[in-house]
């Protein structure tokens, strides 16, 4: 689809204030008129919190966050008032408490929602059987001020003492996904606030609780961290001991959470008194007759075909063996981390969906259209464009996009094309409470830059920094590591936390070290692809954004730079408007199996970032460095340490194995280094 690409449109950009009152009329024409100058926002104001009614529902069912997310969202767009604690991986009072406003802890959630029900209209009723109309009913909230229930919660709730109004119904309206994105963007779009979009998948799968399920037992687990496949064998598991019940389970853990190279399984063959009861291979349809739960399992063609399970992922399958059976085995062609669990008793299935309240309070309370389509499949690829070509560049996407990795990098892509970029947010809790919050920090002083000398000098990475919610959950969690600030790291963040969650901001800088160092994520003010960007609106998108970047001191961006789902290098164009619009002392890039720096225009220093994910692919990335260095002159290795799998105390266990040869730094003393060592002009950061 083609499209016209102006300086003007993003020129008027435009600062759209919740504390104004609510500006989208329905059945008016949504596009407001964007003021243009220096107070452009890119995201809405919301006035700051006073007092907050904070209720826990962390435990609660799925449509109860449903219910009590939107209503956070009519609440808060006039006044901050109500707090939801739905994650505890931070731990659950930390931000309430880290903000710094009253707040009252009510224990039972339905005082709260008595306490605010008076200010919804109504309420809107999806349908369970086809539950995109979740998004949809989301998107009618915040358009006619209401909640959104399930029927079994519409039901309560149209009687004494809630006495609410259903002004929608959906049930039995649309049959499928497309038919009901499809109603929703012909009906409500120009109802709705186009300064941004909202991708959220409608549900969740269910929380599983954390170690094995009742009546299972480890039966074979490998003791060695092995990533190469070097140990794929048949293994002969005995599963005789769990005879007795209708079925038998068989669960495939990661036996190494902290590097990410759990089993990889081929084929399962299980055989009762001797007689085959199944057999199949990974990634087949005979493979899911068995699959009971594949949780965030992912399959890959390599090796023949093979179902994998990274971290805290796994897989279960589920085996019927005959009456009588006495004597019930499995052979598995499998390899790499595996940790093999088996039982008798049926256990929770992630494959059971829930609704759930992250990011909806903000799509409620700015009035966007909410919506989930997979952008590899055509006809839902052709409406994700058609959304994206009708808004202007330089909008925001919250959220994030199905089809996991894959979706990923295609649905950025397309994005990148239409000049959208992406703020993942889908697991971000209370944003209409964080936006309200402001920017109360001093940037601190640089600390003196190390010498130039004949070393290896290493700057580490933590990824993931285009991510809202990993602002607020695992980079939280990481931050708190004692080992923090031993050695100089440098943490990727989202430089519109400023205008997003600015007390998230204020905590990181507030109480870095001189080793600490925020830089922007992918690939900026946001995360984009820039070579798919039309070359049209991108310099002044750029030079937008750059205020973000100066304000936060996250002047070094690390990008991402895709097509067609591969890494290419930035064009001279898209190069040099980094160089001129961010002004930046040099980039990272990418996230590849090498490392190196490359001089761009004989001016801009771009260092590959090698990706790891364990203290030992690092000792194996500088050992092979060191060995291949003529130690002549410096050599400069940017590492990517995976911020799902590694902390602080992993940074300092890296480096405390590292020689005289080595030294590490931060990112603004690396890449002066290298201006140095290139005799390149120092930067005018």
């Amino acid at each position: 689809m083609a499209r016209r690409f102006t300086i003007l449109c993003l020129a008027i950009l435009c600062a759209f204030s919740l504390s104004g009152g609510a500006a989208y009329a329905s059945g008016t024409d949504a596009r407001p008129a964007k003021p243009d100058g220096s107070n452009n926002r890119e995201l809405p104001s919301f006035k700051k919190p006073k007092h907050l009614d904070a209720a826990d529902i962390y435990d609660a069912p799925g449509d109860i966050k449903l219910l009590l997310g939107t209503l956070q969202g009519i609440v808060n767009r006039e006044q901050p008032r109500i707090y939801l604690i739905e994650s505890q991986e931070e731990g659950k009072m930390t931000w309430l408490e880290d903000i710094n406003v009253p707040y009252t802890l009510h224990e039972d959630y339905w005082d709260v929602f008595a306490a605010y029900q008076g200010e919804a209209k109504g309420m809107i009723v999806y349908d369970p059987e086809v539950p995109d109309t979740i998004n949809v009913a989301t998107t009618l909230a915040g358009l006619k001020k209401a909640v959104v229930a399930s029927p079994e919660l519409a039901a309560k709730l149209s009687k004494a003492p809630y006495n609410l109004k259903t002004l929608d119904d959906l049930r039995g309206k649309f049959d499928n996904r497309l038919e009901a994105y499809t109603w929703q963007y012909e009906n409500l779009w120009k109802q709705t606030n186009h300064q941004m979009l909202v991708g959220l998948d409608p549900d969740t799968a269910i929380r599983i609780p954390s170690g094995l399920p009742e009546s299972f037992v480890t039966i074979a687990e490998e003791k060695e961290q092995i990533r190469d496949a070097s140990n794929r064998d048949a293994y002969q598991l005995d599963l005789s001991s769990l005879l007795g019940k209708s079925e038998v389970y068989l669960r495939f853990d990661d036996a190494f959470t902290q590097d990410g190279w759990g089993p990889a399984v081929h084929e399962v063959t299980v055989k009762a008194d001797g007689n085959v009861i199944a057999s199949f291979i990974a990634g087949t349809p005979e493979e899911e007759t068995y699959l009971y739960d594949r949780q965030n399992s992912k399959f890959s063609e390599g090796q023949g075909g093979h179902r994998f399970a990274d971290n805290g992922s796994y897989f279960v399958y589920e085996f019927t063996p005959p009456a009588g059976t006495k004597n019930l085995t499995a052979e598995v062609d499998m390899w790499n981390q595996y940790k093999v669990s088996a039982g008798n008793i049926r256990p929770l299935s992630a494959e059971q969906q829930e609704p759930y309240g992250y990011l909806r309070d903000y799509a409620v309370a700015n009035k966007a259209m909410v919506f989930w389509l997979d952008s590899n499949v055509p006809e839902q690829k052709a409406l994700f464009e058609k959304i994206m070509s009708d808004v202007e560049p330089g909008t925001p996407y919250l959220g994030w996009f199905s089809n996991d990795v894959e979706g990923e990098f295609s649905s950025v892509e397309i994005a990148s094309r239409y000049g959208v970029y992406v703020l993942a947010a889908d697991w971000f809790s209370n944003l209409t409470v964080f936006s309200g919050t402001k920017p109360k920090f001093k940037l601190a002083k640089t600390p003196p830059q190390p010498a130039l000398e004949n070393k290896i000098y290493v700057t580490y990475t933590f990824t993931e920094g285009d991510n809202f919610q990993y602002n607020q959950h695992r980079m939280r969690v990481m931050w708190d590591d004692p080992a923090r600030g031993k050695v100089p790291i440098n943490w990727t963040s989202s430089p519109l936390l400023y205008e997003g969650a600015p007390a998230i901001l204020n905590y990181y800088l507030n109480s870095a070290t001189e080793n600490d160092l925020l830089i922007a994520g992918p690939s900026g003010a946001g995360y984009f692809y820039p070579s798919p960007w039309p070359d049209a609106s991108f310099q002044q998108f750029l030079r937008q954004t750059e205020k973000y970047l100066k304000k936060t001191g996250m002047t070094i961006p690390y990008v991402l730079n895709r097509v067609d789902s591969e890494n290419v290098p930035l064009s001279p164009f898209k190069a040099k408007a980094y160089e001129e619009e961010y002004n930046v002392p040099g980039l990272f890039i990418s996230y590849e199996d090498k490392y190196g720096v490359e001089i761009v225009g004989d001016s801009l220093p771009v260092s590959t970032i090698r990706g790891i994910s364990a203290v030992q692919d690092g000792l194996q990335v500088l050992n092979e460095a060191k060995a291949n260095w003529d130690g002549k002159s410096p050599l400069f290795v940017s590492l990517g340490m995976l911020a799902w799998s590694m902390t602080p105390s992993d940074a300092l266990a890296l480096t405390e194995q590292l020689g005289a040869d080595f030294k590490v730094v931060r990112a603004d003393h690396y890449f002066s280094l290298i201006r140095e060592s290139y005799n390149l002009p120092a930067s005018k950061k």
